[in-house]
């Protein structure tokens, strides 16, 4: 695996620490707060053997807690419960869900379903913005004594031998040339006794790790979705708070995988968005597009018009399940969240699985700084923690569901209802998965495949009021990122894209990115390069997943860089 070249002959400071958490999101967040609160227990019960917090630390790339924190979103409070009773009083909460509905839409028509599918029943959750509600969040931590290091993002795991010994944070002052400016500060060697992996789906740090110790093996591949997100403000009384409309169809066809969400917040705002699932086989499959070609569906532009777009982003989020799941702890090493694939893919839900997993890998941590042992067996109680948590209760029942979906949207409906009968089983324990890019079909073969997609092909160009092309979209994301430093996008091999990559796949990358950081731009003498335009980069690592010659490797830009998801 190529990673961007390191700095030769540069000494890193080096800093001990207890725990180092990377990741300052909901399962990043409520480990550290959940560690916290452990150990103000032990020592209010044992004081001649209390533990300190000064060595816990909560790595965030994004310059702020929160900053790059995106989702629809629907928080089921189980976790939260759990974790802070009463957190309803004072978290930022847009609205409790009042109403749930289902459509299936076709291209001028939308079908309500009778009765709202018992996995898409919403009464009891909450529409939040997660910007929000992670920097409320993050607020706790750090008033409980958790340091918390924003604008540093994790660029490499350190080892001892087999061990993880701790992360190195990303060296600051680097230019385009991979050479030190006059501001350059080096990284820091965090030299840790546990280091929790929270980094979202597909983790750069979790992604070396995986591939080192070969943690894959006898798992399924994971498989992800994108979610392109708009949030809007809408005319007085368009939208109540709390209503959450579901769609499915249109603008996919039966080859897809995929849907809508629309979601009623405070203030008039509405969260919409949708989600496809990256395992379609037309590789000019383009998520931004879908998400125009949607607003234009008739109940959709009615719900829009006069409105004003505010802020838009994208996310991946992992669809593999349970039988997806990494080993979840090891030697120096535990991995939460998204990182690993705690996602409840029939319910579009993972956020209260994140804080849920972060909570059970604190307190895995906490057992090993007590008895002073962070091996391979002691952190390995993570794993029989969430095996004997409501976390398996929640995603065992649905751990063939997203692999039901492989030969398309009839097959994945039959096989949904089949698992419902049979409690998750369907035809077998357990359905093989593929990674979602070797589904893509080459440019010959998608000609006879059948279906219209020109509402999801190629880049949108938008009118400016209802639809927007990608740059448009990309302004309202507020991303920035210093531009004289190393691409963050290592494609491992330029030539592939124009001597083989045009030809077979018409170079997807220039469809699949939701921000513009893929071109084919022409060159003296005829013929094309590639372009990159890796400021543009909303962070993701759509590329990373469905490159279909997995070429690309998205690495963390210098910290600070990135989006801005403010109220999303």
């Amino acid at each position: 695996m190529i990673f961007r070249t390191p700095l030769e002959g540069i000494e890193h400071p080096e800093m001990e620490a207890d725990v180092v958490i990377v990741g300052g999101g909901p399962a990043g967040m409520s480990c550290a707060l959940r560690l916290s609160q452990l150990i103000d227990e032990h020592n209010a019960a044992h004081p001649d053997s209390a533990l300190s917090k000064e060595n816990i630390y909560v790595l965030e790339k994004g310059r702020e807690i929160g900053m790059h924190s995106l989702s629809g979103a629907l928080l089921d409070p189980r976790s939260m419960n759990e974790l802070l009773p009463g957190w309803e009083n004072e978290a930022p909460i847009e609205s409790p869900v009042t109403s749930d509905s289902l459509y299936y839409m076709t291209r001028t028509a939308a079908f309500k379903a009778p009765i709202t599918p018992p996995p898409m029943q919403d009464h009891g959750n909450y529409v939040i913005s997660l910007n929000r509600f992670t920097k409320w969040l993050g607020g706790k931590v750090e008033e409980a004594g958790i340091t918390v290091f924003s604008g540093f993002a994790g660029s490499e795991l350190l080892y001892d031998g087999d061990r993880v010994a701790g992360v190195r944070t990303d060296d600051k002052g680097v230019d385009k040339n991979n050479q030190p400016k006059g501001n350059f500060e080096p990284g820091y060697d965090l030299k840790s006794k546990v280091t929790v992996l929270a980094e979202g789906p597909r983790g750069s740090l979790t992604k070396q790790l995986i591939a080192r110790f070969d943690l894959l093996k006898d798992r399924n591949p994971q498989t992800f979705g994108v979610g392109v997100k708009e949030l809007w403000e809408l005319p007085e009384g368009r939208i109540k708070p709390g209503q959450v409309i579901y769609t499915m169809g249109w603008p996919l066809t039966t080859a897809e995988y995929g849907g809508a969400w629309i979601y009623g917040g405070k203030d008039n705002t509405v969260s919409l968005g949708f989600v496809t699932g990256l395992d379609y086989p037309d590789p000019r499959t383009d998520p931004q597009h879908v998400l125009q070609s949607f607003k234009q569906h008739p109940m959709v532009a009615k719900l829009l018009e006069g409105g004003k777009l505010v802020r838009y982003g994208a996310k991946t989020m992992p669809y593999g399940g349970w039988w997806s799941l990494p080993p979840l702890g090891g030697d120096g090493w535990m991995i939460v969240g998204d990182s690993a694939g705690f996602l409840n893919s029939q319910r579009l839900k993972g956020v209260h699985l994140a804080i849920k997993s972060g909570m059970l890998a604190a307190e895995t941590a906490f057992a090993a700084l007590i008895g002073g042992d962070s091996s391979a067996k002691a952190l390995g109680e993570f794993q029989k923690k969430v095996d004997s948590s409501w976390i398996k209760q929640e995603l065992y029942p649905v751990r063939n569901f997203h692999q039901g979906f492989e030969h398309g949207f009839l097959a994945g409906m039959l096989n949904t209802g089949l698992l419902m009968a049979t409690g998750g089983h369907g035809l077998m324990n357990r359905y093989a998965g593929h990674p979602g890019h070797t589904r893509m079909l080459q440019l010959w073969d998608i000609m006879g495949h059948g279906g219209n997609r020109e509402a999801l092909t190629g880049p949108a160009k938008g009118d400016g009021k209802l639809t927007f092309d990608k740059l448009t979209d990309l302004y309202h994301s507020g991303t920035r990122h210093e531009e004289d430093q190393p691409a963050h996008l290592v494609v491992m091999d330029t030539d592939l894209c124009v001597t083989r990559c045009t030809k077979e796949y018409g170079n997807p990358c220039q469809f699949f990115c939701p921000a513009n950081v893929y071109e084919m731009a022409e060159v003296e003498g005829g013929g094309k390069r590639l372009h990159l335009n890796p400021s543009n980069c909303v962070h993701c690592k759509t590329c990373d997943i469905m490159d279909p010659y997995q070429i690309i490797n998205w690495v963390p830009p210098e910290g600070g860089g990135g989006p801005n998801y403010d109220g999303m």
